[in-house]
């Protein structure tokens, strides 16, 4: 199994000049310790809590506007070719006005294999996005991400534009996959139910920084902090609280 450590993650507003720059991300600020990717591993916070700016530092694409700082240690280096980055709306993620078959980067057998292995068929690569269901394209975009071997797996939310049935499947394939190609995923979400049923581990985010971190279940039945205690609270009564 793959193994990363990401140290001192840091964001920051890129300015010359000017008042001092604003720190929007600090992981290393409460908790003195990397954070530890070798299995599954949900962060979740409010709105605006670094989630997916802190998924973007790892990806190497902060905007302009912002700058990031972290050291890491793995077995795999932090490139495309390793990484495969699951996006929150996969209407967007995917050429409108290409077919399947010309978005993959692959030979056809790969293609058929690939799709093979999140459950669709040949005949979806004949297809233009807008023929497909939301639950399709996502399925389709993560066998897109498969066909390069990742090591890692980078999801922003990836089930928040889908119904219930849909976002159903793609869970349960997350975690098939993870189980059988052993990728490590770095999962964003603002749905605790979701986080609980895939992933191992818990990063729980606020204002850029970690405040509590652990084993799922442990964080799940036992949470120290009131702010932790809030999300678990919410996320299970139709969050009230977005998180």
């Amino acid at each position: 199994m793959p193994r990363l450590l990401v140290n001192n993650l840091t964001i920051k507003e890129n300015r010359e000049i000017g008042p001092s720059k604003n720190i929007l991300v600090n992981l290393y600020k409460n908790i003195q310790q990397p954070l530890i990717i070798d299995s599954t591993m949900a962060l979740v916070g409010q709105s605006g809590s670094g989630k997916s700016l802190t998924l973007k530092a790892i990806l190497q694409l902060i905007p302009q506007n912002l700058k990031s700082n972290f050291n890491y240690e793995s077995d795999f280096e932090l490139t495309a070719q390793n990484i495969g980055f699951i996006p929150q709306n996969p209407f967007t993620s995917l050429s409108p006005l290409t077919k399947i078959n010309k978005q993959f980067f692959c030979d056809n057998n790969k293609k058929t294999e690939m799709l093979k292995l999140v459950g669709l068929e040949e005949w979806i690569l004949d297809r233009f996005p807008s023929q497909l269901s939301g639950g399709q394209l996502q399925r389709v975009v993560i066998a897109i991400a498969l066909s390069v071997s990742p090591k890692l797996f980078l999801l922003d939310e990836p089930t928040t534009a889908l119904d219930a049935k849909s976002k159903e499947i793609v869970l349960n394939l997350l975690i098939s996959l993870q189980k059988n190609l052993n990728i490590l995923m770095l999962f964003v979400t603002h749905d605790i139910l979701s986080a609980k049923n895939l992933c191992e581990k818990m990063v729980i985010l606020k204002n850029g920084a970690i405040v509590e971190t652990g084993l799922t279940q442990d964080i799940l039945n036992n949470p120290k902090e009131k702010y932790t205690k809030q999300l678990i609270s919410s996320g299970f009564n139709n969050r009230k609280f977005r998180v």
